[in-house]
């Protein structure tokens, strides 16, 4: 009996297939020759590293994603990072993959690092270095080494959380070299394995630069570093005992201080189970109710029901706003509406129209209206905000621009932009033009941002920009003096549409850093509830200023 599909399957199967292929690093027998060293893999060692029996939530698996391709790629960006759990406690994990180019540094393994720095320094989140790296990638040096988002910055942000009072430990358990030898070295506590280098030059290099002969263990070997320079402050005889040595040194670190709206946290209340992909179609074109939504990942009230509590439900129906709890955390959600709304007109329009239809996914100058006061209201909470992203776009037209569009979405890009509260991302399906900037995309510095394997990314929709990219093709072939016929016309716009089909998918934004995870929507609750216990850790909060707002 043939099992039928559908796209949801489709795309949940070939997304597990996706991330198999890309945690296999540079191979088998890449894996081969880092355990002929007696050296476990990144993978293995972050396995081993956290509690037994808790999740790995990793993040930017999918950098570099058939990136860098005529150089033989650079799976999940030649590193592995995300959050574990260590004796209770979660800590960023980043740890180089020697599998892949003996662990160098291309350009999106700094932004990937960067990144993964970045949202322990916001969320307070102590951070543990694996570290076994070659060192930059020299072809590309000129892309890695100079700029304020690379390669440099790694250390800047490492000298910066430790003077925040942010725990780092590494571990070198091989290859540490040139620049990258800074990083353990600025951490509270080095460890480091027999057999492996810390220089900044080997031999070779050392050779040729200055003609002296030594080899790797005078230059920079273990036993040098712990005995003589005294650069590392626990020497341990191979991985897993400086796995152990990492764990036994993490139990000791004090517990911080918890963020206020982490402390009003009650016991969670499960909502109940239903399947996601059947609630949200994946063609975001489909109407769904995104309350539903909302109802199936919020816990659960303890009179029945669900805890959200909907703000101005009537007004500005595009965009669903209000209060809920979340694995017990209080937490205030803005949402895409997707059904067709039926929208009441104030008297003195044209005679006899009072009610107009509004389409889901558009934002209204209602509808920013209403946003913007209730981010207003979440930061007088000091509540936690969720943005749940299916849009595509602010409303256009010269009924639109009258009533203030450009005004009205300036206003909710403020209250967006100046939000101090914790900001969670979730882009379910379209996330076009301006609509990412309103509902918090990647510019305005959410502390995560998800994606599920539905989402499309990009300044406009797949057909409307294949359509103007061809108008632009053919009126540049119209003036050099060539007609296309419809047959070149139709194979033009499929070549454009495929290029941009290809840059829709959430790979290809996954690739780049402007999403930190591709999700499957029935793991959202919990990574979402995982998120806000790491948000928690930063109890300082900033004061809440707007500037000048458009009224």
């Amino acid at each position: 009996m043939t099992q039928t599909t559908t796209p949801w399957t489709d795309a949940l199967t070939r997304l597990d297939a996706d991330a198999a292929m890309v945690r296999a690093g540079g191979g088998p027998k890449a894996q081969q020759r880092q355990h002929d060293k007696n050296r476990l893999t990144a993978r293995e060692r972050i396995s081993r590293l956290i509690d037994e029996g808790t999740p790995f939530d990793e993040l930017m698996t999918f950098a570099g994603w058939e990136m860098y391709q005529d150089v033989g790629g650079c799976p999940s960006g030649g590193t592995v990072t995300g959050i574990g759990t260590v004796h209770g406690r979660p800590w960023m994990i980043i740890a180089n993959d020697a599998t892949v180019k003996a662990g160098a540094f291309f350009p999106i393994t700094a932004k990937k690092v960067i990144r993964a720095q970045t949202i322990a320094f916001e969320n307070h989140l102590p951070v543990m270095y694996l570290v076994d790296s070659a060192g930059v990638y020299l072809p590309m040096q000129d892309e890695i080494f100079p700029d304020q988002d690379d390669f440099g910055r790694v250390f800047y942000l490492n000298a910066r959380m430790s003077a925040a009072g942010i725990p780092q430990l590494a571990a070198i358990m091989g290859n540490c070299v040139a620049g990258g030898a800074y990083l353990p070295v600025m951490c509270d506590t080095l460890i480091m394995t027999e057999g492996s280098g810390l220089y900044l030059a080997g031999p070779a290099l050392v050779k040729a630069a200055i003609g002296q002969s030594v080899d790797s263990e005078d230059l920079g070997g273990a036993a040098m570093h712990a005995q003589i320079a005294g650069t590392v402050d626990y020497r341990e005889p191979d991985d897993d005992a400086a796995i152990k040595r990492l764990r036994s040194l993490a139990d000791l670190y004090a517990e911080g201080e918890v963020a206020g709206w982490a402390r009003r946290r009650r016991e969670a209340l499960l909502p109940a189970e239903q399947d996601l992909t059947e609630l949200v179609a994946f063609d975001s074109g489909k109407p769904y109710d995104v309350r539903d939504l909302i109802k199936a990942i919020s816990d659960a009230a303890p009179e029945g029901g669900s805890s959200f509590q909907e703000f101005k439900a009537e007004y500005g129906e595009t965009l669903v706003c209000g209060f809920a709890r979340l694995g017990g955390y209080p937490v205030a959600y803005v949402a895409n509406q997707r059904t067709v709304i039926k929208k009441k007109l104030k008297a003195g329009g044209e005679p006899g129209l009072r009610t107009r239809i509004e389409v889901g996914g558009v934002i209204y100058g209602d509808s920013a209206d209403k946003a913007a006061r209730f981010i207003l209201d979440a930061n007088q909470a000091g509540t936690p905000l969720i943005f749940l992203s299916d849009v595509t776009g602010f409303m256009v037209g010269r009924d639109s621009e009258q009533e203030g569009i450009i005004r009205r979405g300036a206003k909710l890009v403020n209250a967006v932009s100046n939000s101090v509260v914790p900001k969670l991302t979730l882009i379910t399906g379209g996330s076009f033009g301006a609509g990412n900037y309103a509902m918090n995309g990647k510019a305005y510095g959410p502390r995560f941002i998800f994606a599920w394997p539905s989402a499309k990314y990009a300044v406009m929709s797949g057909n409307a920009a294949a359509k103007t990219l061809l108008d632009i093709q053919l009126a540049a072939l119209k003036r050099s003096g060539h007609e296309p016929d419809d047959e070149e016309l139709k194979r033009l716009y499929d070549e454009v549409k495929s290029k941009y089909d290809t840059e829709l998918d959430p790979r290809y934004a996954a690739a780049r850093l402007w999403v930190d995870e591709i999700i499957k929507p029935q793991d959202t609750r919990e990574r979402l509830i995982r998120a806000l216990e790491v948000c928690a850790g930063q109890a300082q909060q900033e004061d809440f200023k707007v500037g000048v707002f458009q009224v």
